[in-house]
């Protein structure tokens, strides 16, 4: 965690719960409560012949990219032009090789990130080209937005990844603005992070920029990058996507994979549906990456989402999409792969009470779903259109307050306080008692934002609600900001990296 100028009393209970590797403040969680298994063994197995009948009898098309289709056919897939049609238990054979869990390593060691297994990996949003405030309203994401979205998440101890592009830079040119977003994380943060996906080359930039960092030896053998694609739902894989998940699996770093699945327009209107399109899709996605590189690492990835079928507009943090999400994480269990499902969903306009209701209804769904990376933590609002600087406060608070919903109940004889109770006796309070004593500093997780005082001095004290103290806090977190300590030398050369890759092209504005 990135040291701040000033401690609170908070801060320093803070970081005394992550020297004791619990609470908030960890390099990530391991998940003390077992996952929630919505289907039985029967209706999986339907759900996986629904999804084999669609990769056999009306396939996928991979668009744009020779080597893909290449690929399928010497696995044995039937490639018809651009259409591909795959063998029953095919694409479950090839994922075999794909790691169950893997390292994502981070510049601090002491931050890397487990990601699979009992693992669970906290990460900003990622892809508004708009930013909100109180203040300005909304605007156009630009590259000092940008920066200060991974300030706030370095400074948070409730984050566990940099995430990737937390806001589109629209003021940096489109095929230059992926360099300045990658050397962002680097610079400003000492957390993993993740690269372009927007072209091959880009995401060859990105990896040849962690190679910088690391070290080419290094980043052969390990995963320091994450790349995120996206299926072109329904049914279609684009080169520009297979073209850069390529990339990642070559240099043996991890592609997440993710269909984007509006149900009625991008899928079936039905949950089981949208469930049986997502697994296919994600499935050829995965499998891709193992042909590309056996054993490269991969995250089976999953967006499903609703829509108002009387105006066609999306809608996020809904109940059907979020019971999916419950579905997706036994089906990707059952291929052994790791997950990243859900995300704080929310199609409100303001960080208000529809989008903490919207939002909270989507982590709860990806903590309980058993997903390992989870995208979209923190500051989605609009459809994720916009990035909020006080919707980001006000998840990162709520990311705190799953740390310890995911450490479950530690049943020992001091939780028990069975002396606690011979101390106190009936009719008597526990306020002075010795184990309250013990552990009054770290027995309740402790909100940056809530306000827990009576109603008259909270009147008294301007009657703000919780988005005008995340306008206070962000603004504080920013300006007590310090980056993390960087290699001086690293340094140079990826600016040097930088400014030779941006002069070699003229700009690009689409």
């Amino acid at each position: 965690m990135n040291e701040v100028k000033t401690r609170s009393g908070r801060q320093a209970r803070q970081i005394q719960r992550a020297a004791k590797g619990g609470g908030i403040g960890r390099p990530y969680i391991v998940r003390n409560i077992p996952t929630y298994d919505v289907l039985s063994e029967e209706n999986l197995i339907r759900i996986e012949a629904a999804a084999d009948r669609v990769l056999a009898e009306t396939g996928i098309e991979f668009r744009d990219d020779p080597v893909t289709l290449d690929h399928w056919r010497k696995a044995g897939a039937d490639v018809q032009g651009l259409l591909v049609k795959f063998p029953p238990g095919m694409l479950r054979e090839i994922l075999k090789s794909a790691p169950a869990e893997f390292t994502q390593y981070a510049r601090t060691p002491a931050n890397s990130v487990q990601i699979g297994g009992r693992n669970v990996v906290f990460s900003p949003a990622y892809g508004s080209p708009f930013v909100m405030d109180l203040d300005r309203g909304r605007r156009f994401g630009t590259l000092d937005d940008f920066r200060n979205f991974i300030m706030l998440a370095q400074s948070s101890p409730n984050f566990h990844h940099s995430g990737g592009t937390i806001c589109e830079p629209t003021d940096i040119a489109v095929n230059k603005r992926h360099l300045d977003m990658v050397l962002a994380h680097i610079e400003l943060s000492d957390r993993p992070y993740m690269g372009s996906v927007t072209s091959e080359s880009r995401a060859e930039d990105s990896i040849e920029m962690s190679r910088i960092l690391f070290g080419e030896a290094f980043v052969n053998e390990y995963c320091v990058i994450l790349g995120n694609v996206n299926v072109n739902s329904p049914l279609v894989w684009d080169g520009t996507m297979t073209n850069s998940l390529r990339a990642y699996a070559r240099a043996n770093q991890a592609a997440v994979i993710v269909p984007f699945i509006l149900g009625g327009a991008m899928g079936p209107v039905t949950n089981a549906g949208g469930i049986v399109q997502s697994l296919a899709e994600t499935m050829a996605g995965c499998a891709l990456t193992q042909l590309e590189r056996k054993g490269a690492p991969v995250i089976f990835g999953n967006f499903l989402s609703s829509m108002s079928l009387r105006s066609g507009s999306p809608t996020f943090g809904t109940p059907e999409p979020a019971i999916g999400s419950q579905v997706i994480g036994q089906l990707a269990r059952r291929l052994n792969l790791p997950l990243r499902c859900s995300g704080n969903f929310t199609t409100s306009k303001l960080p208000d009470a529809q989008a903490m209701m919207e939002g909270t209804i989507s982590m709860l769904a990806a903590v309980h779903c058993g997903a390992n990376f989870i995208l979209h933590s923190a500051g989605f609002l609009d459809g994720l259109l916009s990035m909020s600087y006080e919707k980001f406060m006000l998840d990162a608070d709520l990311c705190g307050a799953l740390h310890v919903y995911l450490d479950g109940i530690r049943i020992d004889d001091d939780q028990l306080a069975v002396d606690a109770f011979a101390e106190v006796g009936p009719g008597n309070h526990f306020f002075g008692c010795s184990h309250t004593m013990k552990h009054y500093e770290t027995a309740f997780w402790d909100s940056d934002l809530s306000d827990n005082e009576p109603f008259e001095k909270w009147e008294a004290a301007g009657s703000e609600d919780a988005a005008i103290r995340a306008n206070r806090l962000w603004k504080r977190r920013l300006a007590e900001f310090e980056a993390p300590p960087l290699d001086v030398a690293k340094r140079d050369a990826l600016h040097d990296f930088v400014a030779r890759r941006k002069a070699s092209e003229p700009d690009s504005w689409y």
